[in-house]
């Protein structure tokens, strides 16, 4: 998976476009640097937008994701809305429901704007 960084400064948004193929190993990778960036900026508020994703693999690896990014150092405070398209909604449904059952602020969108009202609320 390939991700493009940018940043909303009158909104204080981390905006991640995410390409190609998810999987576990790319999202963890994409996580470190989200990490790093939401430093960078000092925002807590992240909208990743996977609308241009290829495919998503590895739903196993997914119940363990928050422990994961809590690991990394994702604090949880931070607010993460993810933009994704219907045929990728079942697996970052049951990834925001897991997120949530750990504490992390997450939730799935299936547009852009929605997800950027959320994250601004």
């Amino acid at each position: 998976m390939e991700w493009k960084v940018s940043f909303l400064p009158d909104q204080q948004i981390v905006v991640i476009q995410t390409f190609g193929d998810a999987d576990d190993a790319g999202s963890i990778e994409m996580a470190k640097g989200i990490s790093k960036t939401m430093m960078k900026y000092k925002a807590l508020r992240c909208l990743i937008d996977h609308s241009a994703l290829v495919s998503v693999s590895g739903s196993s690896g997914v119940y363990y994701r928050p422990s994961r990014l809590l690991g990394i150092g994702i604090p949880l405070k931070l607010k993460v809305a993810e933009v994704v398209l219907p045929a990728h909604k079942e697996h970052f449904a049951f990834l925001e429901t897991v997120c949530r059952n750990r504490g992390i602020n997450f939730s799935v969108f299936s547009d852009r704007e929605s997800a950027i009202q959320w994250l601004t609320e």
